[in-house]
């Protein structure tokens, strides 16, 4: 046991030249701007949703539309029976121009009165009730002549017609199901899908970089990932900020915009979000599993030219993805240990596993 003590306290003595090359996997650093990534969870919202209701009484004739199509503004979706109100508009026109037939008469009394009066042959009062007649006889006609107008309404809204861009949700109701204006049941929905909406919320200290870069030209830019293994995520623009901050978790609630022409996004899917507000200028940059934790604090072991591990002490800024940024002495390009990092120690040699060649080395830092 004595010469086993002897022996490990004679190896570690050697110079760092005699000692065995622990092999490692190594990574370079990186110095440059970096951007600032805020991760969140986002549920995708229909900019809007246009329930289908009818405006007047009538049978369901016709369904020109199926459940789940895409349709467009104006393109028709049912048709009810209108022959009600073309009848009833055949009986209002009848009655207009009787009115207009009396109302002619009636101002032709009143001419007729006024030269009577003119010459002594009609009282004064006769006068002014031929003049009341006529003007009677006129605002009926034009009393009748806005029911007229209601009653071609009725005749037009007996064409139900898609009020927005969207697609269909379920139809309840199909041909032969008579409806009624006073009712709430809708005929179905119309939910925008292109563009579309994600909601998410993000902790209240990132407001001020998310305001100040609102105010940029180029605004922020907003990616979402649906959970779908091998789908690309989609960029859009955040386009709105709450007005409070919710106390009781620490977030403002966000809101940003994408093109979804492909469908990418579906209302109600839930999505990975990432947004990058601003950027770290001149942010050291290593691998995440190169940082370790010790007694004095979080360090990475540099591997030099000649092949000795050099223990750097860094402080944490942030994780991103699968790099971490770090403050410390850590130069442009210098390869930081990953793999085999616990089994060296400060002024070991190690050796790398798998040499790279410089143009490898400098195409992997790029």
């Amino acid at each position: 046991m004595r010469r086993l003590l002897i022996a490990l306290a004679l190896l570690v003595s050697l110079p760092a030249w005699a000692q065995q090359a622990i092999p490692v996997t190594t990574e370079p650093a990186r110095v440059g701007n970096m951007p600032v990534e805020v991760l969140a969870n986002g549920l995708v919202v229909p900019e809007s949703v246009v329930t289908i209701r009818t405006r007047v009484d009538g049978q369901i004739t016709e369904v020109h539309v199926s459940e789940g199509q895409m349709v467009t503004r104006g393109q028709p979706l049912f048709t009810l029976d209108s022959r009600f109100y073309r009848a009833q508009l055949q009986q209002q026109e009848a009655q207009l121009a009787a009115l207009r037939a009396q109302a002619t008469r009636t101002q032709a009394d009143a001419v007729r009165y006024q030269s009577l009066r003119g010459e002594g042959f009609a009282a004064q009062q006769r006068f002014e009730q031929a003049q009341a007649e006529a003007a009677a006889a006129a605002a009926n006609a034009r009393a009748t002549e806005a029911l007229m107008q209601q009653t071609r309404l009725n005749i037009e809204f007996a064409q139900i017609v898609a009020e927005a861009d969207g697609k269909l949700g379920a139809l309840p109701l199909r041909v032969g199901n008579f409806v009624r204006q006073a009712e709430s049941t809708p005929l179905g929905t119309i939910t925008q899908m292109d563009p579309i909406l994600v909601q998410f919320a993000v902790p209240e200290r990132w407001l001020p970089q998310i305001r100040a870069a609102l105010a940029q030209p180029g605004g922020v830019p907003v990616q979402a990932r649906p959970a779908a293994e091998g789908q690309e995520p989609s960029t859009g623009r955040l386009v709105f900020v709450d007005s409070a901050v919710d106390t009781q978790t620490g977030t403002i609630q966000l809101r940003a915009r994408f093109d979804n022409a492909d469908g990418a996004l579906w209302p109600g899917q839930y999505v990975r979000i990432s947004l990058t507000p601003t950027e770290d200028v001149g942010a050291v940059s290593v691998p995440s599993a190169a940082v370790q934790t010790g007694q004095q604090g979080r360090f990475v072991f540099v591997l030099t030219q000649e092949g000795i591990a050099r223990r750097r002490p860094v402080e944490l800024v942030r994780s991103q993805r699968d790099r971490a940024i770090v403050r410390g002495e850590i130069a442009d390009g210098e390869r930081v240990i990953v793999d085999g990092a616990q089994r060296v120690t400060d002024g070991a040699r190690a050796q790398e596993r798998n040499p790279q060649t410089p143009l490898q080395r400098v195409s992997q830092a790029g």
